[in-house]
């Protein structure tokens, strides 16, 4: 059985069993609101599926349809990207554009998209497949301790023969899956990280790729060494147990495995392109936006990367850019890269009753988790409804009074409101607090008619 075939043991739903529309239920669990940002790019994954049910040369032909969403901070266009990528378990890649130079200029080179994209990948699978031969490589770490234990004379066979050696093999086995041995000390035998000689290579455009070679040469030159460890049993079994998986995952099997994922179903995340948009001015020494977007245009149009995995092809990677576009606009882009993102979403600005919905419904509320950690001080806290619509309320006020920042304005309003809890909750063990609208709008209220709320609220 290959990689990608056993992927599938592990991953859960595959890629193919996502609808449009259970992809949007899924991410409706995590985003509040931004409809046609969520039903662009669920099309955009089924479309993956429905080019790899083609016949090779009509796929070779279709290109990704490429999604630019437009709209403020905080509203959920990174969220709804990183929350796709985990979905289908597929290689992704979060980066700002800010992030790189003109070619020519110190800084990072846009390759380096593709060749962080890959490491992604292989670590992906890599641990895909780890997991699938994980039941072999527990019992021959269990098989390994268990060698240990014998060779101390305290556990040394009370039954002579074959027979007595199998009997208490397996009741030490037994004891050792119960937890039984967890505290006993053992030696282990482990790499030695500080025996590799430390290196940085300093540089500009294309000099990250030099440094991953070069670690590679230095690592053949200088072997990694191996030193003894005294552990209890529980960690040598973890630490025995990844190394046993590492030898009986196939490298070579993964890597190919990553690449394909790589050029059939990567997701690059471009954020801040905004920054990178406009008309450049000719003078002074900013390095040119024109000049980083003509660089992006050949990765994202369809090219071939080196990478220290082998040649990595990009004709298939789904890129979805987002900014706010607050100073420029989409049409400032070069007309060359704004053909490269056909789709446009635009994500709308969040109301009172988004702010609402933000802090209760997701699964990874803000309420659900400040109720979860007041909890493991033994206090139970109650939002009432009057109060979440309060916190809602103040927040969009705080938006319109300052820099709209989107729902991130609800972590520094919670903090604050709970900021007193926070700090006597040790002593507070077995009492329920209870936030209504008046205790909201007393903690939070005067923050917000302050002229100055700079000083207190980000």
């Amino acid at each position: 059985m290959s990689v990608g075939e056993t992927m599938e043991l592990v991953v859960g739903k595959r890629e193919e069993e996502w609808t449009p529309k259970e992809i949007v239920r899924y991410l409706d669990r995590y985003v509040v609101g931004q409809r046609d940002a969520k039903k662009a790019v669920a099309i955009a994954l089924r479309n993956r599926w429905r080019r790899k049910m083609l016949p090779e040369e009509l796929a070779e032909e279709i290109m990704p349809k490429n999604i630019i969403m437009i709209g403020p901070t905080g509203v959920g266009k990174t969220e709804i990207a990183r929350r796709l990528a985990k979905l289908a378990n597929l290689p992704f890649l979060k980066i700002e554009a800010s992030k790189f130079t003109e070619v020519g200029y110190v800084g990072r080179d846009v390759d380096s998209i593709v060749r962080d994209l890959m490491e992604t990948s292989v670590a992906l699978v890599r641990r895909e497949a780890e997991e699938v031969v994980r039941t072999r490589a527990r019992e021959a770490a269990e098989n390994r301790v268990i060698e240990m234990l014998l060779r101390r004379p305290s556990f040394e066979e009370s039954v002579d023969g074959d027979e007595g050696s199998s009997r208490r093999r397996a009741k030490l086995r037994g004891q050792l899956r119960s937890g039984l041995l967890d505290d006993q000390e053992v030696e282990v035998t482990v790499k030695d990280k500080s025996a590799m000689p430390f290196m940085e290579v300093f540089g500009g455009a294309g000099m990250d790729q030099m440094g991953i070679n070069l670690r590679d040469m230095m690592g053949n030159m200088f072997p990694q060494k191996k030193k003894q460890k005294s552990t209890r049993v529980k960690e040598a079994l973890g630490l025995l147990e990844e190394e046993e998986a590492g030898k009986l995952v196939d490298n070579e099997q993964v890597v190919e495995e990553a690449r394909r994922r790589v050029e059939q179903t990567g997701i690059v995340f471009l954020d801040e392109i905004d920054k990178i948009a406009g008309k450049d001015k000719g003078v002074g020494p900013d390095i040119s936006r024109e000049g980083v977007q003509r660089d992006l245009l050949p990765i994202i149009e369809g090219t071939t990367v080196s990478t220290k995995y082998g040649a990595v092809k990009t004709d298939h990677i789904l890129f979805i850019a987002a900014g706010a576009f607050s100073v420029s606009k989409p049409s400032d882009l070069i007309p060359e890269l704004q053909g490269r993102f056909p789709i446009r979403v635009e994500l709308q600005a969040l109301t009172v009753g988004d702010f609402e919905r933000i802090l209760t419904e997701p699964d990874n509320s803000l309420v659900r988790q400040y109720t979860a950690l007041m909890g493991t001080e033994g206090v139970v806290v109650d939002f009432g409804q009057d109060a979440v619509r309060a916190i809602a309320e103040l927040a969009v006020m705080a938006n319109e009074r300052m820099e709209n920042i989107g729902a991130r304005r609800l972590y520094t309003m919670m903090e604050k409101l709970l900021e007193e809890l926070s700090y006597e909750a040790p002593e507070m063990h077995g009492v329920q607090v209870t936030f209504s609208r008046a205790e909201v709008e007393r903690r939070l209220g005067g923050l917000i008619e302050d002229q100055d709320m700079g000083r207190y609220i980000l």
